[in-house]
């Protein structure tokens, strides 16, 4: 195999799927261990956001520090801080939890884009989409089983807990540590003065470069959904008469997995902007999320077709604004400006944890779905743009 599927590739991916494996099962437990700790919604909302919104604020200055010490040398730091974070969780409470999501959201900005920034630069533009497409599979594979995994930890023995967060957090440290970066696959930051813009400039992009500008809005939104589904589905589904949420957030999860790998190839990797693929896929999003809303009523065939719908969605977004991304953003200050709208993707995750708590305490989950059922209604009308190239 070559391109985007070869062994040096490939041997990443499966990194990427070591490190966020834990993830899969805490997105589950903070929330359960949260309500019998007495937390309301709103707190376990910024408990959960805390992870992302530490990732989004570290993200755009990880590129500058990759770029200087080496991708090696700050992946083995990174996961020996993540180690850390994982073994944190099985000795502490909600405090703890807070301060274990924020040592993972840091290890994650840097490992994130380490990986993801060195797939663009190494891969030729055809594979481009290819290879984004890959890292997020692997990135959702583990959150097949996770959620089960996880549910079977809450109905019984918790001690069970400690043994797999450490067992996770020594094998992503062995395998990561023996990790290489060379030979064509992910080469070194260039130590390029001209890259070094100033970050509030590049902020400023966010509004003024309109590729940039629209993508980023798309992917915010897109992320609010996201993250509140991520949250506040284990406690939903507690309250619906039908509906398990372990089955949801694997039947979301390996639809991610199966559209990412059999549409990998549709995903546009052009530098056009398709209207009416994008259009569509917001579409996706917004009837998953009425679905969900509706299972109050519905029962679980809404929910399941929901959580299908959601994972189809979810496996076309990212790598499609990020390949186009790819292709229009000035090369001076690509890898920043990337980093900017990967950092959207964070913040939208984490608004989705810490404005959606709220919105359940106050009035229910139902409704608060049905929320996130507008907002991705409101970026199908978004999406459009007549022009099939931003750029000349």
């Amino acid at each position: 195999m070559s391109g985007a599927m070869s062994w040096p590739f490939l041997r990443l991916y499966l990194l990427v799927l070591l490190y966020f494996s834990a993830n899969s099962i805490l997105n589950v437990l903070i929330p359960l261990q949260g309500e019998a700790l007495g937390a309301s919604n709103t707190t376990i909302g910024l408990i959960m956001g805390a992870y992302l919104f530490t990732t989004m604020f570290f993200r755009p200055w990880a590129g500058h520090i990759i770029e200087k010490h080496g991708p090696i040398k700050v992946l083995r730091i990174i996961l020996i801080i993540n180690g850390f974070a994982l073994i944190l969780y099985t000795f502490t409470g909600l405090g703890g939890y807070l301060v274990a999501r924020m040592l993972q959201g840091v290890s994650t900005a840097f490992f994130s884009m380490a990986l993801q920034i060195g797939i663009i630069d190494a891969l030729p533009e055809k594979d481009r989409s290819q290879g984004i497409s890959l890292y997020s599979l692997f990135s959702y594979i583990p959150g097949i089983i996770g959620p089960l995994l996880a549910l079977g930890i809450w109905q019984g023995e918790m001690d069970y807990f400690t043994v797999v967060m450490i067992a996770i957090a020594l094998f992503t440290g062995v395998f990561g540590y023996g990790a290489k970066m060379e030979n064509g696959t992910v080469q070194p930051f260039k130590d390029n003065n001209e890259q070094r813009v100033s970050m509030f400039m590049s902020l400023g992009q966010l509004v003024k470069n309109p590729f940039l500008f629209k993508c980023s809005v798309l992917m915010l939104v897109s992320s609010v959904v996201f993250g509140a589904i991520t949250t506040f589905i284990p406690l939903y589904a507690m309250q619906l008469t039908s509906g398990n949420a372990g089955i949801y957030l694997m039947l979301q999860a390996g639809t991610v997995v199966f559209a990412r790998f059999t549409l990998r190839k549709k995903v546009p990797s052009d530098g056009k902007w398709h209207s009416s693929f994008i259009m569509g896929t917001m579409l996706l999003l917004a009837i998953a999320a009425l679905c969900v809303s509706f299972a109050t009523t519905g029962g679980a065939v809404f929910f399941y077709a929901g959580a299908i719908l959601m994972g189809i969605a979810q496996a076309l977004i990212y790598p499609t604004l990020t390949s186009y991304l790819s292709f229009v953003l000035p090369q001076v200050n690509r890898n920043v400006l990337l980093g900017l709208f990967i950092a959207m993707a964070d913040l939208g995750v984490s608004l989705g944890s810490v404005i959606m708590g709220p919105m359940a305490d106050i009035f229910s989950y139902s409704f608060m779905y049905m929320i996130c059922a507008i907002l991705g209604a409101t970026m199908i009308i978004f999406a459009y743009d007549r022009r099939k190239i931003f750029v000349g």
